[in-house]
């Protein structure tokens, strides 16, 4: 992750419980009245800063929402299959590719399109 809190991220925000993402919540509220609270006396040294909090606050609203509305997002690890499986498998789409290629009706040529006044020269010099 490139913007936000480093121990804020989907993965481990999701982990929480809702008692838990609520005072995250106000911790990085918090944290962004402070950092705008610096922005105005001068005292800021960080101004990437303000983004990030503002993005942990997003982060926080956006799970805090799919809790609410039931929606889970599940990852899955991708399955890697068997070897004897991925080496009979491009043997196989080779066979088809081959046989689908032989049922298929061949195309014809595409016209090559000739403009009004190439038509006209080439009928000139061939008569």
């Amino acid at each position: 992750m490139a913007i936000g809190s480093k121990d804020l991220d989907a993965v481990s925000l999701r982990e929480q419980s809702d008692d838990e993402l609520v005072e995250e919540l106000q911790k990085a509220k918090e944290s962004l009245f402070n950092l705008r609270f610096q922005g105005a006396t001068g005292q800021l040294e960080s101004h990437g800063r303000l983004k990030a909090v503002r993005r942990d606050i997003a982060r926080i609203y956006t799970i805090m929402r799919e809790r609410e509305l039931g929606i889970v997002a599940v990852v899955a690890a991708p399955v890697e299959p068997k070897k004897a499986e991925a080496k009979a498998e491009p043997k196989k789409a080779a066979a088809k590719k081959t046989a689908d290629d032989a049922e298929a009706p061949k195309k014809a040529a595409p016209r090559k399109r000739t403009t009004k006044k190439a038509a006209a020269a080439t009928e000139d010099g061939a008569e």
